[in-house]
Order: structure tokens, then C-alpha cells, then sequence
């Protein structure tokens, strides 16, 4: 039973570790909001997304979903215009002596949609998690595909909880507001980046 344990373990933390929008914007929470409290709505959102991707990755129902042109098409360009939305409003956030004010502005609402768009709008993110932890758990059957597939799992809600808690150690000793200000720009230039992947891949399929 240590196989399908362990098989899970790496490919969850080789997909979750590559910086990106979803990481970037939980390490960003996490450094500006006032109380820890405040940030669990996006690392639960990303979390429970996370766990649905690799729930229907598993039991195969993604491949079924991005068959259709159309749905493909929908989540690309509702992925790309969240992206550009809320890379704009990061970007223009003034976190030094009005962080509080500033995080006002990620309302609860907005959290919890933005950190759901950037896990279920995202159609490469989707065939990644199709492609190595689909494809992969094919090789298991009963007991150990669930043991397998409640690794992966394991590792995304484990993974946004210390990622999460690393942004506010980092908010706490930035004092000054300086680092969480270039954070910001840093954040929306990734935002930005990955809309422009996205357009450019849907153009030259």
C-alpha cells in the first residue's frame, strides 16, 4: 500500500510546485491580510478545487468535460478576463501604511471567486492534472486508487495551508510595505502572463 502512497505524493508536489497564478495569489493573501483567519476562504476554495480536479481526473469525467469545443472555449476566456480583471485591481494595490484598506478591496466574494477561477479556469492546468494524476492512476484499482487519489489530495490542502502561513510570517517581518509592493506587481505581471498563454495556445490549436 506504500506504492500508490507514495506515487501520489510526487506527482502532487511536482504539479503544485511550479510558481503560478494560484500559488502566487495565497502567498499574496497570506501576507496582506490582517488575520490568518481571513485568508482559510481562498486556501479552502483552492483546496476543495484541487480536491474536484483530481476527484474527476481520477474517475475520468474531465476527459468527457474537455472534449467539447465549447466548454474548452468558455473556460479559456472567462480564465483570460478574470485574469486580466484582478491582475489590474493587484497591481494598482498600495499595500505599505494601507494595508488594511487595500485588502478591503479582495472582499471575501472576490477571494473565493478568484481563487476558484485560477484552479477551474484554467484548461492547461485541468489537462495537467488529467495527463499525470489521471493517466497515472489508471494503473490502480479498489483500495489503492484511494489511497492514491486521498494523497494527491492530501498534499493540495497541506501544501495552500503552509504556503498560506509563509505570506503572513512574510507580511509580519515586512514592515514596511516595500516587499509586498513589488509581491503585488510581481503577481499581476504573472496574472497577465498566464492570460497571454492562454490565448496564444487557443490560437494556435
Amino acid at each position: 500500500m506504500m506504492e500508490p502512497f507514495i506515487h501520489g505524493f510526487i506527482l502532487a508536489i511536482g504539479l503544485i510546485l511550479p510558481l503560478g497564478v494560484q500559488n502566487v495569489f495565497i502567498f499574496n493573501q497570506g501576507a496582506l491580510q490582517p488575520r490568518y483567519m481571513n485568508v482559510l476562504p481562498v486556501v479552502i476554495t483552492a483546496s476543495l478545487c484541487d480536491t474536484f480536479l483530481i476527484l474527476v481526473s481520477v474517475l475520468g469525467v474531465s476527459l468527457l468535460i474537455l472534449s467539447s469545443f465549447w466548454i474548452k472555449f468558455i473556460l479559456i476566456w472567462g480564465g483570460v478576463s478574470f485574469l486580466v480583471y484582478m491582475g489590474w485591481t493587484t497591481w494598482n494595490s498600495k499595500p505599505n501604511n494601507q494595508r488594511n484598506s487595500d485588502v478591503n478591496r479582495f472582499s471575501l466574494k472576490k477571494q473565493v471567486l478568484f481563487a476558484a477561477s485560477v484552479s477551474l479556469l484554467n484548461p492547461h492546468a485541468i489537462m495537467d492534472t488529467v495527463g499525470v494524476i489521471g493517466t497515472s492512476s489508471l494503473k490502480y484499482q479498489g483500495e489503492e486508487k484511494i489511497i492514491f487519489a486521498v494523497t494527491c489530495m492530501m498534499v493540495s490542502w497541506i501544501w495552500f495551508i503552509g504556503l498560506s502561513l509563509i505570506g503572513r510570517i512574510t507580511g509580519k517581518i515586512d514592515k514596511s510595505g516595500n516587499f509586498l509592493l513589488i509581491l503585488n506587481k510581481l503577481s499581476a505581471l504573472i496574472m497577465w502572463a498566464a492570460a497571454i498563454y492562454l490565448v496564444f495556445s487557443f490560437i494556435n490549436k
